[in-house]
């Protein structure tokens, strides 16, 4: 398996640059880059059908219809490379620099219509648009949907078809008239072009002007964690001539696709301008060029993947998206040091005005408050100390005797909660007035009551003496009790007993509404009044008067009058009388509290006003307010007539009945009269005579007579047919009988114009012209009472379509599919396992090598087990499928049975060996499949000891030694005892040893023959020429010198022999010249045969004339023996130099070509070398020399 690992190397980013990121995020918004979504993420990118995945899938192109259809392989088995163009994986659609151009490419399977493509994102991303480039013709009909949560809920942003009404009917297919509206676009599934055509889906529409991009409706459009491309049809032709030639016509058609882009940027809610990779938490990070990534750089104090919230302790404002003018920074909360956390509390912000919205948590340093500016209880701020410091806080110093609260005192000031006549910062002091401050006192200190606001605040009266004295009244010495008058009570006189109140001076009050009017006095209706109290006001015009009547004066004495009144023209000051108290009296009155209008029996002390309940006026809680009405145990209740429908806002104080416009009705006078609806601009119903009651707000019709039903009793109510509008009634529905009877399967009927006849639109599993039958897929006995058409309980392992699949009464699957079984499809056939109830049943994938032969049958799956799938096993097998043997064991493929491992148990590690080749873990330096050898290396007995061989691997054989002596075994071209060196004819360079030319052996093999024939030349001449030739002389020195030439000679290389190059020139040129005189001699000698021949001719015709037997004698010695004796008779260093030079000349030619083959400037060395071999046996030959071999 190959790993293919995205490596980027990040170089480390410029401070200038990060610097330029956060400046452009300075008093405004600011975002990422947008860039290709797709890029980097092929791992996140996949496809539910491309072609070539289980094997090479034929495919043929539409272009060559009318001629020779031209037609290729798909094999997707491995990813695509230039050696391996033929696979088409879904990555291929992704843009990427490596030039490839449309060289390659994602193709679906042939034929399938429904296919998918998804995108899975890390994070949320903002989405630009989508541009898809095909290289087949585009879908006839297509969708995009976007997810927000990572997949599990998805949403169509876009449908694409041909024919819109035919393909998606419910999906508008005019232009959209809303940015946010889901419609259906026909300009990109047109069949042209066939190739190159393009799928552009922008997420922003540009018709729609944008006002606000950061609003939520626009964010809800843009932002996605996925996105998925489905088509759902494919463009296909006539077929007639495929047909023709009886040829699939599903092998041209499929979607294929060039590339797919993915236009977007990292989602950061207006607070950041670059993003990073996402940390999967590995630990490391992996990157590629230009790629966008998930995970936002935050600016103005903003955290998060998307920047979504404010950072720790930047809670002082609410966080919010970057706005198009504003950063909206998130500010930092203020808690003077004492804490390290805060959070945003919405109450305080609003409170605040929108200061600071920061409440510090868990504040340190004995501080509280929402910035832990305040002490703690029994603590307050040292007023020498800041409000940072951690030691400001002391504790409270208060006197216990005169304080309250078990000394607690103000957080700020330190002044401590004194009693009522107690005063000082440490509430260690009494009063002016008061004295002897004790801590069992409840008002600290003893001394003279003081009586403030007695009366009335009209009275404006303060006494400052003894109600004692003030009454004139005596007190006992012992405890300084007053004598009090008649319910009066208290130690000064000072409060009226339970029961009674002292009257203000307007106690005696009387409404100008309950006077009678003079001459041109009128009222006007009651409103309340700006001040004073009462129902309301009068209108008394000039010259005329009201008649108050008094009669409830309790006695006789001089009263001061007070008239309040407002004038019309406010060109005096309506709240300007005089009130001329000459003297002070006291009265005391029962309160006489209305049981039912009061709260309490009691009433103030200063007054006598009783406490009344909601919307209840007067001294004794006794009448409605003003526009109230139902004085009962509750109190009053509002009027809150509706102004629209009502005359007055005015109401009978007993019923609260509003006095109503016409047509209109209602305590409020807020409804229409019965028949009537639209308040306030009351119509009639409109209910086509089947009903005279509507909705009041609507004018739906409500209780349509006669089975109708509608807004307008306009239609029949299901289970009927008619035309209520047109006068015809509503009919019941017989499907198959009416929807009381318990057999009415239909949801509605419908009534044909024309034919008359009625048709059912039936139940879901219902079929037939009056629903009496059940579909395919579902049964039921329709004749029994209450009984209806259900789905067959197949767990939907049966074809829907099947009217056969399961017996339409008692709903028994007789057709199971997806490998199922039983009256229900519930389990998996034989041979088969899994679960049945999620049509799951895989063939069982028993190894028939290690499975019971009982439960294999020829032809057909094995049997395993239905539920996990585990095979029956033969003894030593293991393993789910039955494929491997147990440890200890191996060969499954046996003839019988997994054998025993029969491992050595003193040179194996354990027992348990390879269960396919039988190898077991031996000890090192033993080998063998048992352990019971020496192992590789390694020589030796190995029930004694194996050492180890020594030899170099590299230029080895496998195994390397002698298993027995130990003896490297050298592969070809290597030598040496641990084979590490090179072997003659071979090139030095080891491990390597490259073979020389061929000439190199048959130098060698030339070299040592002429060593052979030195050394038998040396050997001859002491025998037969040492009286001629002593061992010192010069001659017998040059050919001893010549042995080490000829030793240099075979230790020559095929390296070596390049450093002779010059040589071999000049000395080629020698055995030229040489070789041209020897022809030259061989002519001569020739020619001298000749001659000799026509000479001896000539001699015999001269016989007859004279004495020729001396000439004839002189010719014969120019014999070729007499020559050859003549020769030999030359002294002996004239024969060994004509040697030597036979010798060196031919071994100078012989090294001469052998560098010239390997320089290449012979084409044929060998021949050469053969040929001059021939020519040197042909000199020794010539001159009869006795050792020429």
């Amino acid at each position: 398996m190959g790993l293919t690992l995205w490596l980027s190397i990040v170089k480390s980013q410029d401070p200038r640059d990060l610097q330029d990121h956060e400046e452009q995020c300075i008093g405004s918004s600011c975002h990422p880059r947008v860039g290709d979504l797709m890029i980097g993420r092929a791992a996140q990118l996949s496809a539910s059908s491309t072609c070539g995945l289980k094997g090479p899938q034929n495919y043929c192109i539409i272009g060559y219809l009318e001629g020779q259809e031209k037609c290729f392989t798909c094999d997707s088995r491995l990813p695509y490379h230039r050696n391996n163009p033929n696979s088409h994986h879904i990555e291929n659609i992704i843009s990427t620099s490596d030039h490839t151009g449309r060289r390659k490419w994602w193709q679906s399977e042939n034929g399938v219509h429904q296919v998918s493509i998804q995108l899975d994102l890390e994070a949320m991303f903002q989405f630009s648009h989508l541009v898809l480039t095909f290289k087949s013709f585009r879908p006839a009909a297509m969708l995009v949907e976007q997810s927000k949560d990572f997949g599990q809920s998805w949403k169509v942003i876009r449908y694409f078809a041909e024919d819109c009404a035919v393909h998606f009917p419910s999906v508008p297919d005019e232009p959209a008239w809303n940015i946010d509206n889901v419609v259906c676009d026909s300009r990109y599934s047109s069949p042209e072009p066939s190739t190159g055509g393009e799928v552009v889906l922008k997420a922003l529409d540009p018709v729609f002007e944008i006002e606000n991009p950061n609003a939520p409706e626009i964010q809800n459009l843009i932002t996605l964690t996925n996105i998925r491309v489905n088509f759902t049809r494919l463009f296909t032709l006539g077929d007639t001539l495929l047909a023709r030639r009886r040829r699939n016509p599903h092998v041209k058609y499929y979607y294929s696709l060039y590339n797919m882009v993915v236009q977007g940027r990292c989602f950061c809610n207006g607070h950041a301008s670059r993003c990073v990779p996402e940390d999967r938490g590995r630990g490391d990070v992996f990157s590629q060029p230009d790629m966008v990534h998930g995970r936002c750089v935050c600016q103005h104090n903003t955290a998060g993947k998307n920047c979504e919230r404010c950072q720790e302790f930047y809670n002082d404002s609410p966080w919010k998206p970057g706005g198009q003018y504003t950063s909206n920074t998130c500010k930092r909360c203020n808690c003077h040091g004492h804490s390290d956390s805060c959070h945003f509390d919405a109450d305080r912000y609003a409170a605040t005005s929108g200061v600071s919205g920061g409440v510090c948590d868990d504040c340190r340093h004995n501080k509280t408050g929402p910035q832990c500016e305040l002490c703690r209880p029994f603590l307050y701020q040292n007023p020498q100390r800041a409000m940072d410091d951690p030691h400001a806080c002391i504790p409270c110093d208060c006197d216990p005797a005169g304080s309250l609260g078990d000394g607690l005192c103000d957080a700020s000031s330190g002044q401590c909660f004194c009693k009522e006549h107690v005063e000082g910062q440490r509430c260690d002091r009494c009063k002016q007035g008061f004295f002897n401050l004790r801590q069992d006192s409840p008002t600290g200190c003893q001394g003279n009551t003081m009586i403030s606001s007695l009366f009335s605040p009209f009275e404006q009266v303060r006494l400052t003496t003894n109600i004692c004295s003030l009454w004139f009244l005596s007190c006992f010495p012992e405890d300084g009790q007053c004598h009090c008058l008649p319910n009066i009570v208290g130690q000064h006189c000072s409060d009226p007993a339970h029961g009674y109140f002292l009257p203000s001076l307007n106690y005696f009050l009387y409404e100008a509404e309950h006077a009678t009017p003079m001459t041109g006095g009128n009222s006007i209706p009651p409103r309340a009044s700006s001040s004073w109290t009462g129902l309301g006001f009068v209108r008394v015009v000039d010259g005329a008067g009201l008649v108050f009547t008094v009669e409830n004066l309790p006695a006789s004495m001089e009263y001061q009058l007070v008239i309040h009144y407002e004038p019309e023209e406010m060109k005096c000051d309506p709240h300007k009388y005089i009130c001329l108290l000459c003297y002070l009296f006291v009265w005391l009155s029962a309160c006489r509290c209305n049981v039912i209008g009061s709260l309490r029996p009691a009433c103030s002390k200063l007054g006598g006003f009783c406490e009344c309940k909601p919307n209840v006026i007067g001294r004794c809680c006794d009448t409605c307010a003003p526009l109230t009405f139902g004085f009962g145990p509750e109190g009053c209740t509002r009027c809150e007539c509706d102004p629209r429908g009502s005359v007055s806002e005015m109401c009978d104080q007993v019923r609260g009945q509003c006095a109503c416009r016409s047509q209109i009705k209602g305590r409020r006078c807020d409804q229409c009269q019965s028949g009537l609806w639209g308040f306030p601009l009351c119509r009639l119903c409109d209910c086509n005579g089947l009903s005279e009651v509507c909705e009041e707000l609507t004018g739906e019709c409500v209780n349509c007579r006669e089975h109708a039903a509608g807004p307008s009793c306009n239609r029949c109510e299901v289970g009927y047919y008619g035309n209520p509008v047109s006068g015809q009634s509503c009919q019941p529905c017989m499907c198959p009988d009416s929807l009381s009877s318990g057999r009415f399967f239909a949801t509605s009927c419908q009534q044909d114009l024309k034919s008359s006849s009625v048709m059912c639109f039936c139940w879901e599993g219902h079929t037939g012209a009056h629903c009496d039958q059940c579909s395919p897929g579902f049964y039921g006995n329709l004749t029994l009472p209450g009984a209806h058409c259900q789905p067959c309980p197949c767990n939907n392992n049966i074809d829907p379509d099947d009217r056969d699949a399961c017996d339409s009464l008692t709903g028994k699957c007789l057709h199971c599919l997806h490998n199922t079984r039983g009256p229900q499809c519930q389990h998996c056939i034989l041979g088969y396992y899994g679960n049945a109830l999620q049509s799951d049943c895989k063939e069982c994938s028993c190894d028939r090598r290690g499975t019971e032969v009982g439960h294999c049958h020829q032809g057909r799956p094995c049997f395993c087990d239905p539920t996990t799938g585990q095979c029956p096993c033969r003894t030593r097998v293991a393993g789910v499928l039955c494929d491997e043997c147990e440890d200890g064991s191996w060969d499954l493929s046996g003839a019988l049975e997994c054998q025993a491992c029969r491992c050595d148990p003193a040179n194996s590690i354990s027992n348990i060996c390879d269960k396919v080749t039988g190898q077991c873990p031996c000890h090192p330096g033993f080998g063998g499949r048992q352990c019971d050898k020496c192992g590789d290396s390694y020589f030796g007995n190995p029930d004694l000891q194996c050492l180890s061989c020594d030899c170099n691997l590299e230029g080895s054989e496998h195994p390397p030694c002698n298993p027995e002596t130990g003896e490297c075994l050298c592969r070809a071209g290597v030598a040496g005892i641990s084979c590490d060196e090179c072997a003659p004819g071979y090139e030095s360079e080891f491990p390597s040893c490259k073979k020389c030319h061929p000439c190199t052996s048959l130098w060698i093999q030339n070299v040592t023959n002429a060593q052979k024939a030195a050394q038998r030349m040396k050997t001859f001449i002491s025998h037969h020429g040492n009286n001629q030739h002593p061992p010192g002389s010069h001659y017998w020195q040059q050919m001893l010198a010549m042995y080490p030439k000829l030793d240099a000679l075979a230790n020559l290389t095929c390296l070596s022999l390049s450093k002779a190059m010059d040589e071999i020139r000049q000395l080629h040129q020698v055995f030229i010249a040489d070789e041209k005189r020897i022809r030259n001699s061989n002519k001569v000698t020739m020619d001298s045969i000749d001659t000799r021949q026509e000479i001896k001719l000539k001699l015999s015709m001269c016989r007859n004339r004279g004495n020729l037997a001396a000439l004839e004698q002189k010719v014969k010695e120019l014999s070729e023996i007499k020559l050859n004796q003549k020769v030999r008779k030359h002294s002996p260093h004239q024969y060994l130099s004509f040697i030597l030079f036979f010798i060196f000349r031919f071994y100078s030619v012989l090294k001469m070509e052998a560098m010239e083959q390997l320089l290449g400037l012979k084409p044929d060395i060998c021949h050469f070398v053969h040929l001059k071999l021939s020519r040197f046996q042909f000199v020794c030959l010539l001159l009869s020399l006795p050792y020429c071999e």
